[in-house]
């Protein structure tokens, strides 16, 4: 009778455990870094937090290869300026599908591809409309070269999504309707994902609701209630459920009210505006990930939401036009290292995420200014600030971001440390006119982290390489002698 019902206990614990695989969620692994990590690292990072979907920019092979095997969901991703080429020529998508799908699904192993999205947020509007003619056929003909290679029952295609395709005329739910300027091509879209039973793939991001709105109530931007909305007999306290059921209302107007919908970016940045930090992004995941694990969905969608964190990890390299965050969006660090606690099963499970293995440093040593009298020397010091940033990172130094509080002597050493460590902690990028120095002082302060550079995978696979080729040449001396 024990045996009997220690197994039963042993059954339960295993299907408890398939059922929190079953709703794990997903994330946005983007590659904008000066010196990424190796693509099996990354994976490693994914394995080791039980990470069971994952949504890439693009279709790098050595990206797209290190995930075959792992059984991990992918949604591959074709960067909006492919998408001319994609529209003009059906040859065009048969090559792309043969070159970035079928090869990767041949394998050994392969790749668990789930969807390709057509494009990214293609039509912001400050993009102009640069790319309404080409992202609707680029899509047609990217899903028919996946038909006609075999591969359309099992991998669908879509396009990522910014929330300013749709809007609300009375600012609740119910009022939402898609764009004007772009209303009957999102009806045509919105028609052939629901003709080939794909989904609607949507980025919310409440953090930018509150950027761009000084009047915005924070509270709402969280899920931990606050400044509730009323909308017909519907009551909304946060942000992210009342935007989702402006989509749901929009679909709904225009005929398609049953049509799926996957959540393709939504988080919170450490870093980079007053609003971006540590403390704030925990609250907002730990609330959006109770909210996953409670199945509870929206006050029109209820029930389990598929859901794509973003991101993965900080980008050095992003565009800062919209802001200064836009480079501190990773719930990891450059390195692969975690910021804070999470619970990636949305079971209730909340724990340090598992950092990346196996990360290579640079050597242990900074580019610091050397200066004592900054005024004294402001007309020398300034244009060296602005290349260094320029050429760098600096974004961490902005009104209410992590190292805004540094002295005056310290913002210099803090640009100077950037640039010499983007550069690989070169000799010659910590001149600055004979104004910095290298030291082996860690020059770190309080929340400032003075980082060390990684060794890039690029820089890393050269090394092994050259090694290999070295033990070669040795190998062959001996031989010949």
């Amino acid at each position: 009778m024990a045996r009997a019902v220690f197994i039963l206990w042993t059954f339960c614990v295993i299907l408890g455990s398939a059922n929190v695989g079953q709703a794990a969620i997903g994330v946005n692994w983007g590659t904008q870094a000066s010196h990424p990590l190796l693509p099996s690292t990354v994976v490693g990072m994914l394995k080791d937090n039980a990470i069971k979907k994952v949504k890439l920019f693009d279709a790098d092979p050595w990206t797209v290869s290190s995930l075959a095997g792992t059984g991990i969901e992918v949604m591959l991703g074709i960067p909006n300026n492919q998408l001319k080429d994609l529209a003009k020529s059906y040859g065009n998508a048969k090559d792309w599908v043969k070159k970035n799908v079928t090869k990767h699904l041949s394998d050994t192993g392969g790749v668990n591809i789930r969807y390709v999205a057509v494009g990214n947020e293609p039509f912001l509007k400050s993009y102009n409309g640069t790319h309404d003619k080409t992202t609707f056929p680029a899509l047609k003909n990217i899903h028919k070269a996946l038909n006609e290679a075999g591969h359309g029952d099992k991998i669908k295609v879509t396009i990522p999504l910014n929330a300013d395709v749709y809007d609300s005329q009375s600012d609740k739910p119910s009022g939402g309707d898609f764009r004007k300027d772009i209303r009957d091509l999102m009806v045509q879209i919105v028609s052939f994902l629901n003709e080939n039973k794909a989904p609607f793939l949507v980025n919310i991001y409440p953090f930018l609701s509150l950027y761009s709105n000084a009047g915005f109530p924070m509270d709402f931007a969280f899920f931990d209630g606050g400044h509730p909305i009323q909308d017909k007999n519907v009551q909304y306290t946060n942000v992210f459920d009342a935007n989702f059921d402006t989509l749901v209302w929009t679909l709904k107007k225009n005929g398609f009210e049953n049509l799926e919908i996957i959540v393709g970016e939504v988080g919170w940045p450490t870093d980079g505006d007053k609003n971006a930090n540590i403390k704030l992004a925990k609250r907002f995941y730990d609330g959006l990930l109770k909210k996953l694990g409670s199945k509870k969905g929206t006050p029109l969608r209820p029930g389990t939401m598929e859901v794509y964190l973003f991101g993965l990890l900080d980008e050095d390299i992003k565009s800062v036009a919209p802001g200064g965050f836009e480079r501190h969006w990773g719930i990891f660090r450059y390195d692969g290292q975690p910021k804070f606690a999470i619970d990636f099963t949305s079971q209730g499970h909340e724990t340090m995420p598992i950092g990346a293995k196996g990360v290579q440093y640079m050597d242990s040593q900074w580019c610091v200014y050397k200066g004592d009298h900054v005024l004294k020397e402001a007309s020398v010091v300034a244009p060296e600030i602005d290349y260094a940033c320029s050429n760098s990172d600096c974004t961490s130094l902005g009104y209410g971001s992590a190292c805004n509080d540094l002295t005056a002597n310290g913002n210099i050493s803090y640009a100077f440390n950037m640039y010499f460590q983007m550069q690989d902690q070169s000799v010659e990028a910590c001149k600055f006119n004979g104004l910095a120095e290298i030291v082996q002082q860690n020059a770190s302060t309080g929340h400032c982290l003075f980082p060390i550079q990684i060794v890039s995978a690029g820089e890393r696979i050269g090394l092994a390489s050259g090694a290999r080729l070295f033990a070669g040449l040795v190998l062959s001396f001996f031989v010949l002698v």
